[in-house]
């Protein structure tokens, strides 16, 4: 079995506008991705998909021109079983040779951002040609399923905080999800004005279901650590993303200054990453997007580093029927897993893009049987959506 083909798309989907949400990424209008498409000589197909947006929103001209012209001829011919293997070689680059006898890694000067985003897609799609080939879903290939469904959270929660309360209610009803995320930050401006939110958040839903709150990364470190204080007594099952990516050291000082617990990771791209956030004492539960971490294979290594420092796994499932699937198969392989992300906002990159139905039941998502990932693209609507650039 050798890859025959490797086709990428910039899938941008409009948004209607009464499913429409702002944040601190202004008002979402699409929802967009690169979305990947493997063949092989016999005819087995594998979706991928990359991200270089943290919204649902993003120019993604960029990786999908990366996809097909700089990565997609170091493919064609190989054997698509080689998954690690076509990882190193495309993390290395020209040195990949030299790394692999040499038993160390010696990446490309371009070894972040961009680049491990296509060696996401990349990878996600061949774990999908991986299972089907073998008749097997990804999760037994990871080592086995520990569950059949999984906790999920409902993602979501931008309303005031006259209506906060009514918003996530809603989503209790939806799916009967006993955990919940709302953001804050940069958002509403002073800390104090976010915490008011979650307060009446809290007081809406009462003691009984688990309350997130995430920031994407916008405040500043004293800012986050005003947050905590303002929300002490309101039991956050975490506080994601409380400052950027790039201040680690801030990080775990805003995880020192209270006993909420700090998620992160849909900035980071590596283990490396990850383990630098261990080591520092950054957090207490690892965020891995599969489309832009380094896919199924980089994040199987990231709940292992999870797993080794006593941490938890929660990936960040923002994403597209690619990426969301992904990290169903790795959660439920992955000892220190938990609960998996459920976007409450509209999100077409997974429900109209796969012909399967996608939805949580008394807060749990089922994890999939079929080989492979477990979906099916609707390449009808693919193409109706895919710019042509």
């Amino acid at each position: 079995m050798r890859i025959k083909s490797v086709q990428a798309w910039w899938v941008r989907i409009p948004i209607e506008v009464a499913k429409q949400h702002r944040s601190d990424f202004g008002q979402v209008t699409t929802f967009d991705a690169a979305i990947l498409r493997i063949e092989t000589d016999d005819g087995l197909v594998g979706w991928g998909e990359g991200k270089n947006a943290a919204g649902s929103a993003g120019s993604y001209g960029a990786l999908v021109h990366m996809l097909n012209h700089e990565i997609a001829p170091q493919l064609i011919g190989r054997d698509p079983a080689d998954i690690g293997i076509i990882w190193e070689m495309l993390y290395n680059g020209v040195r990949h040779h030299t790394a692999a006898h040499a038993g160390h890694a010696m990446p490309q000067l371009a070894r972040r951002g961009m680049s491990v985003a296509a060696i996401s897609a990349v990878d996600i799609a061949l774990w999908d040609i991986l299972g089907k080939s073998l008749g097997q879903p990804v999760w037994r290939l990871l080592g086995g399923r520990k569950v059949e469904r999984m906790q999920a959270y409902a993602s979501g929660g931008w309303a005031a905080a006259d209506t906060i309360g009514e918003q996530l209610k809603s989503y209790i009803a939806r799916g009967g999800f006993k955990a919940l995320k709302m953001r804050v930050g940069a958002m509403d401006g002073a800390p104090h004005i976010s915490a008011a939110r979650v307060r009446a958040a809290r007081e809406a839903i009462g003691p009984d279901v688990d309350l997130m709150v995430d920031a994407h990364g916008t405040y500043t470190v004293a800012e986050a650590k005003r947050f905590i204080s303002l929300t002490a007594d309101l039991d956050l099952a975490w506080f994601e993303e409380p400052v950027i990516a790039d201040d680690k050291p801030g990080m775990a000082e805003v995880r020192a200054s209270g006993s909420t617990p700090i998620a992160t990771g849909e900035s980071e791209a590596t283990r490396y990453a990850f383990r630098d956030l261990a080591v520092l004492k950054s957090a207490d539960i690892f965020q891995p997007d599969p489309a832009f971490c380094g896919g199924i294979s980089e994040a199987v290594r990231i709940g292992t580093i999870a797993s080794a420092f006593n941490l938890r796994f929660a990936p960040h499932l923002w994403a597209g029927a690619p990426c969301f699937f992904a990290g169903l198969h790795v959660c439920a392989a992955s000892p220190s897993s938990f609960i998996v992300e459920y976007s409450l906002g509209a999100n077409p990159m997974i429900h109209d893009l796969v012909e399967e139905t996608v939805e949580a039941k008394d807060g749990m998502i089922a994890i999939p049987e079929k080989p492979g990932l477990g979906f099916t693209v609707s390449e009808r609507f693919l193409e109706a959506h895919a710019l042509r650039i």
